[in-house]
């Protein structure tokens, strides 16, 4: 395994963990913020940061036509993710919805690969895969089973549903920004062209729904971190993780979020899990581990490693 992806698998895990943080930040929000601000303030504000941290390279990307079409494609997934994700997970909870948003991921990134691409399916991909999602699983029936399942079977389903669709918007802006760093695009470029794009709807959503986002100094500043760290840091990181990683890699190793989700819903939003979801846990982690620790069978394609200076 090469430095350089073992650098990119270590800034993905970074990221992860600080995308597995939103939910319990979200949480200490007030009852009062619509989670459709809440996810438009974060990818909102971080996604026009992004952009502007690396103007000159985002406008690049824009100006190119491949560049462009990936970018535009990304950014459709930029602006469902957020307004998916949050929704969902106030309607199921914070580890549930997590673990059906990330989970879901790796299985449509893989799609989108084979249906574009006709990009074959590892042997290594389907096992480390088909762990994590089984383990993630056990972790969505294990909570159900061992706590607070929040509001009625209906909402649940409907929160289900939205954090698959937050899956396939989460796949199809990995896919879309995976393809044009691989055209030859530096990766800070990439996150903030397509961001900086997606940024624009979402910014309109927050202007008539995020008032109550003001409403007090600490939700000014946890909206904040929201954007700055689990979006803008973390989706730098991401940039940096996907000229080594393929995108069906890349979101089997970020379902380490929905574990740092899990983990922070238990210990400090007091959400239950019974045993169970903990053999789900572990499943999650032997998977990645199995994904992370192989060798590669195919040598990445020198764009992905084209320096972003």
């Amino acid at each position: 395994m090469t430095g350089v992806r073992i650098s990119g698998i270590v800034a993905l895990v970074i990221a992860s963990m600080l995308w597995g943080t939103t939910g319990v930040t979200a949480t200490f929000l007030p009852d009062g913020v619509s989670p459709l601000a809440i996810g438009a303030a974060t990818m909102g504000i971080g996604g026009a940061l992004l952009f502007l941290t690396a103007p000159r390279l985002s406008s690049g990307v824009l100006r190119d036509s491949v560049g462009r079409r990936w970018a535009a494609i990304g950014a459709i997934g930029v602006v469902v993710y957020p307004l998916a994700f949050y929704s969902g997970m106030d309607l199921v909870g914070v580890a549930v919805g997590n673990v059906v948003a990330l989970g879901s991921g790796p299985v449509f990134a893989a799609l989108l690969e084979r249906a574009v691409e006709r990009a074959a399916l590892s042997a290594r991909w389907l096992v480390s895969t088909a762990l994590a999602v089984l383990g993630i699983t056990l972790l969505a029936v294990g909570r159900e089973q061992g706590g607070d399942a929040g509001g009625s079977p209906g909402l649940a389903g409907l929160g289900v549903v939205l954090g698959l669709v937050a899956g396939l918007a989460y796949a199809l802006y990995t896919y879309a920004s995976s393809r044009a760093i691989r055209s030859g695009h530096p990766s800070r470029g990439v996150m903030g062209g397509m961001f900086g794009l997606g940024a624009v709807p979402l910014l309109g959503v927050l202007a008539v729904l995020g008032g109550p986002l003001l409403q007090s100094p600490t939700s000014i500043g946890l909206t904040a971190y929201l954007a700055l760290g689990p979006m803008l840091v973390a989706y730098i990181l991401f940039g940096v993780g996907l000229r080594s990683v393929r995108s069906s890699a890349a979101t089997t190793i970020t379902l380490l979020e929905p574990v740092v989700a899990t983990v922070l819903a238990v210990l400090v939003v007091g959400e239950r899990l019974s045993a169970l979801g903990w053999v789900g846990f572990g499943l999650v982690l032997v998977g990645l581990g199995v994904l992370v620790t192989a060798r590669r069978t195919a040598r990445i394609a020198s764009t992905h490693l084209e320096s972003d200076t």
